[in-house]
């Protein structure tokens, strides 16, 4: 008798699961996800409810996790060259990532806001973008570019009219081809360099006419987005300044333009998409926008890519709320569900709380651009987006991986490895913190935009505004923010740039709490308030006012 058989006969059943959750898989997102279904509805998006509840169910399908997963196991490969030495420059990713992306743009997440503009667009693209990467969030990057490059491009109508049909198209294909054979396009950019960094107007990468119309372009770019992608955005110097272009991968009759990838940096996360350095070296570009003016060309996209740095950050809490919560409820430990337990039942509500009002701020801020695609754009909702977008990006984006760790903790042991998506979320978080301006960069773009448009800030107060005399803690914030703010002004540089942050935050803060205020429960909105703003404020997670319901507050975060 072997030593199995010993054990089965003796009745010892070593391997039999026990108090382990079922998979989480065959769920729907958006319906499980109340707070994103009433922000839909409240910032007018509510005429999306098909569209959304459909993708909520794709993404929430076993078949699509297991397409995210390996997406990530099987990162993308560089290939320089052919086995006959013939120079290709293409990467080659796992079939599952393109079957995500594809899903993706199928739904139009990426352009769907500019190909049926109306009240409530920015709304629900900016929900199917959360919806697709909330579960596997490397597509978005070329999601997220393709969707900012449309204002970009509308400086130069001429390339518009060509590319902006294909960028708006919902059909995929990842080969490198000519960009008029294929069902769509996709975007990318390449900003910075080695030299430079976020200090773009360091820049060296040249531009020089050809003389058909056209650019030759010589340069290298430390960091460039998706390479894959079928035409980037490119910052080149050219005799009247530093000027924006779109560089093709494939011109028009098929030919490969010069568009030389040295190599893809190994990143601690976002692993499913490629960031690489490329060479330029007698590279075909178009000018975009006047020349001298590439930063303010480009401003717009990357406007709109750190809304979506905001939108990620959002889906990333949502995902770990969501795992974190089926874990608890579906395991015991000491006699009782997890979720039931006091201390455990204070840390998930908090961290739903975060997710709740990461998630009214990217909505908010989604419809903020709503509104943009004709005249009747409205000069508060833009003065409002100016500085609001860049406050969100900051204080969103930074509170996203200390959120993932805390909902990865939940899992204990399960959720440090790899075989669960909270390690790969714990990962992913940080970039959208650095992505498109990290802290500073940030901080001091909103010192920029308080200065030198101050009706800015007097949209973001107006809508801090909106709650007054709803909450004490509340009211007490605005009123000190509003001090600091008319210290500031007074102060000399230096001391404005030290004390960036703290109102970058400040602000952040108080337009969460206004947000909460007016939209969640009244039980989320005070422990909300009093958690960020009250005597207690600055603990670490699970450390709720007294009196507070926090199993309340599950049930709009829990599902069914």
């Amino acid at each position: 008798m072997t030593v199995d058989e010993d054990v089965h006969a003796g009745g010892r059943r070593t391997h039999e699961v026990t108090n382990q959750p079922p998979e989480r898989v065959d769920v729907n997102e958006y319906l499980d996800f109340p707070v994103l279904r009433a922000a839909v509805h409240a910032f007018g998006g509510g005429w999306g409810e098909e569209r959304l509840v459909e993708a909520g169910a794709h993404v929430g399908s076993a078949g699509f996790q297991r397409a995210a997963e390996l997406a990530n196991v099987h990162e993308p490969v560089l290939r320089t060259h052919d086995r006959r030495g013939r120079r290709v420059d293409e990467v080659e990713y796992h079939p599952a990532y393109h079957e995500v992306i594809s899903a993706a743009v199928a739904r139009g997440a990426h352009t769907s806001a500019w190909a049926d503009p109306r009240p409530g667009a920015n709304v629900v693209r900016g929900a199917l973008f959360s919806l697709f990467g909330q579960v596997e969030p490397g597509h978005a990057c070329p999601v997220s570019m393709t969707h900012a490059a449309v204002p970009s491009l509308r400086h130069a109508p001429d390339l518009a009219a060509l590319w902006e049909p294909r960028l708006l198209a919902t059909g995929y294909d990842g080969a490198l081809a000519a960009p008029g054979s294929k069902p769509g396009a996709l975007v990318g950019m390449a900003m910075t360099e080695k030299q430079g960094g976020s200090d773009v107007r360091a820049n060296t990468t040249r531009a020089v006419p050809a003389g058909d119309g056209t650019h030759v372009l010589t340069g290298h770019k430390w960091f460039c987005s998706a390479p894959m992608s079928d035409a980037f955005l490119v910052l080149a110097q050219a005799p009247g300044g530093q000027s924006c272009y779109l560089v093709p991968r494939v011109l028009e009759d098929g030919t490969r333009n010069e568009f030389r990838i040295q190599r893809l940096k190994d990143k601690l996360g976002n692993r499913s998409n490629a960031s690489g350095e490329v060479e330029l070296d007698g590279t075909v570009g178009h000018l975009v926008g006047e020349p001298g003016r590439g930063v303010r060309t480009i401003i717009e996209m990357v406007q709109r890519t750190r809304l979506d740095c905001v939108h990620g950050s959002a889906a990333g809490m949502r995902q770990g709320v969501a795992e974190a919560l089926w874990h608890a409820r579906h395991r015991t430990a000491f006699g009782a569900r997890l979720v039931d337990q006091p201390a455990m039942t204070a840390v998930l509500a908090d961290l739903a709380l975060e997710s709740e009002a990461a998630t009214l701020t990217s909505m908010r801020l989604a419809a903020a651009y709503d509104g943009g695609h004709d005249d009747s754009d409205d000069e508060g909702e833009r003065a409002f987006r100016r500085l609001a977008t860049a406050v969100a990006k900051y204080w969103v984006c930074k509170r996203g991986p200390q959120h993932a760790y805390e909902a990865m903790e939940c899992l204990g042991g399960n959720g440090y490895t790899e075989a669960f998506p909270l390690a790969r979320r714990y990962r992913e978080q940080p970039v959208m913190a650095i992505w498109e301006g990290s802290g500073n960069v940030v901080a001091l773009d909103v010192l920029r935009a308080m200065t030198r448009e101050p009706e800015s800030l007097a949209a973001v107060d107006a809508e801090l505004a909106l709650a007054a005399g709803a909450h004490r803690d509340l009211d007490a914030h605005l009123a000190a923010t509003r001090a600091l703010l008319a210290g500031l002004a007074g102060a000399d540089p230096a001391e404005q740039q030290a004390s960036a942050r703290r109102v970058v935050e400040a602000l952040a803060v108080g337009l969460q709490a206004s947000l909460m205020v007016r939209h969640a429960p009244t039980g989320s909105a005070d422990a909300f308030v009093a958690a960020r703003l009250g005597a207690g404020r600055g603990h670490g997670y699970g450390v709720l006012p007294r009196g507070t319901d926090a199993a309340a507050i599950l049930v709009r975060h829990a599902g069914p």
